[in-house]
């Protein structure tokens, strides 16, 4: 939003596009100052930003392949024992980066080509001409009141 409200303040006005954003025009300000002025930000923006600097470090020295708690683990190593495995996990998500999975992975339903699929007895039509007419769902079987 900050980045609209620069786009279009020569046009509009700070305030008139605030008045119709869901932003107020004192956070926009507040915004700007702190990225022109980085020692106004709060201490745990100044921190997560020196501490993302080191869980990338870190992460890409191991050549992508840590997860948070191993990351976490060499941070304690390199002298931040009372840092969060939580603060890691947070951080990290925002970075955007994972370690490696072990195990298969995640598996979803497959289509099997030898197996007989059931028949397609709407004929993909799913639209009913009135109420109760047609029923579709994902189950094997269903109990109605009629049977």
């Amino acid at each position: 939003m900050v980045k609209f409200i620069d786009d279009e303040k020569k046009k509009y006005g700070v305030e008139s596009i605030c008045r119709i954003l869901p932003i107020a025009p004192s956070t926009y300000y507040r915004i700007k100052d702190e990225q022109e002025n980085p020692e106004k930000q709060s201490r745990r923006k100044q921190s997560d930003k020196h501490l993302m600097e080191q869980i990338k470090q870190i992460w890409r020295d191991s050549g992508c392949r840590y997860g948070i708690r191993k990351v976490w683990h060499k941070l304690k190593q390199d002298g931040l024992p009372k840092l969060a495995r939580c603060t890691v996990e947070r951080l990290m998500k925002q970075l955007g980066i994972q370690g490696v999975w072990r195990g298969k992975g995640k598996i979803t339903t497959k289509q099997r080509d030898d197996q007989d699929k059931p028949a397609d007895l709407v004929k993909r039509n799913f639209t009913a001409d009135a109420p109760n007419k047609l029923w579709v769902a994902d189950f094997t079987y269903i109990k109605t009141k009629t049977g």
